[in-house]
């Protein structure tokens, strides 16, 4: 007999692997990885906790599976299209969804039982490079250089949620407010001339970032 859960209407609805991986993904997106536990899920799903063993084995097991399910929502490359394009693409879609779920930054490439999202995901990365030119060495190198800075910035961009484009000029204010102006004077004409200037967006960063890093890939491939 599958274990089940009430709805709304109080009718019985089956527990099943989905169910019971969307509801963890909501608690991690909510509260962050810390607050999911085996307890905190069940009680989400109102059912008692040894029901969860009966899908999963343990938080690992459910931290592999949401893991899978943030890869499943990041696009693969196009393959209709140049390789910069496709990886520009990729990129800005990974950068999207890791800030839908800020809990997983660390957890991307940690995992020992990668699902078949993860992997196909992996694979058609991997595809692009290779089908562009790229060698098997430089694959990985450009492959590492590009998540690196994905999950970098992605992570950046998450503690510094105080410097967004709405709050960045009232947190810039406030700093050069309490700090002398001629002890700091690259920071503060960094503040003055960039960051509370009309449109700062600390997010326009990623995609200039990216351009350089696209771009010397570009001269490595054509220079050999």
């Amino acid at each position: 007999m599958p274990s089940e859960i009430k709805s709304d209407a109080n009718k019985r609805v089956p527990l099943d692997r989905e169910r019971l991986l969307r509801s963890a993904m909501a608690i991690a997106d909510a509260e962050g990885n810390s607050a999911l536990t085996i307890r905190s899920l069940a009680e989400e799903l109102g059912v008692k906790p040894m029901a969860i063993y009966h899908h999963v084995a343990n938080k690992e097991e459910i931290l592999d599976g949401i893991i899978d399910m943030v890869f499943a929502e990041i696009d693969f490359p196009p393959t209709d299209t140049d390789w910069k394009t496709a990886m520009r693409h990729r990129a800005i879609s990974a950068r999207r969804t890791l800030a839908r779920h800020h809990w997983a930054i660390p957890l991307m490439e940690s995992r020992g039982n990668p699902g078949p999202a993860t992997l196909r995901h992996h694979d058609a990365v991997i595809g692009s490079l290779r089908r562009a030119g790229f060698s098997i060495e430089m694959t990985a190198h450009a492959y590492s250089l590009l998540d690196s800075y994905i999950y970098g910035f992605a992570l950046q961009e998450f503690v510094s949620l105080p410097f967004d484009k709405e709050t960045a000029p009232e947190v810039a204010e406030r700093m050069l407010a309490k700090s002398p102006t001629d002890r700091y004077p690259y920071l503060t004409e960094l503040a003055i001339e960039h960051v509370l200037q009309p449109g700062y967006d600390y997010g326009n960063e990623f995609e200039y970032g990216l351009e350089l890093i696209l771009d010397g890939l570009y001269h490595v491939l054509h220079s050999g």
